[in-house]
């Protein structure tokens, strides 16, 4: 699941790439969905009925129906901020828990090969 609360200023780039998405090829559809997922965390599934066409007219309606908020971008902000946190700390101790496991630390495996390539 993506997330549901987004500024005005996304929502408007997200419907532009809606637009977009309706009118290109297969190919440029997949692209701009990939897009939505990364640079939005934007998941059509998450909001449309199953087996229509989203489009920003179906995003207009999830507004409305309150599946999707908009924020100022101050709250935005703070909100992708406190994400990145808590991945930064979810892939540390993910980390932690493998070299506890007993794999081996990559990042200390690759210090040890910049040394051992300066050396010789």
């Amino acid at each position: 699941m993506g997330r549901n609360k987004f500024s005005q200023h996304e929502i408007d780039i997200i419907g532009k790439l809606l637009r977009r998405k309706n009118a290109g090829t297969r190919f440029q559809q997949k692209m701009i969905r990939h897009q939505l997922r990364v640079n939005f965390e934007f998941n059509i599934s998450d909001f449309n009925v199953q087996g229509k066409a989203f489009g920003e007219e179906e995003l207009h309606e999830a507004i409305k129906r309150g599946a999707i908020q908009i924020l100022d971008d101050a709250t935005i902000a703070a909100m992708k901020e406190k994400r990145a946190r808590d991945k930064a700390r979810d892939e540390a101790a993910k980390e932690q828990e493998a070299i506890d496991n007993r794999a081996t630390d990559w990042k200390e495996a690759m210090k040890q090969w910049e040394e051992y390539q300066k050396e010789n």
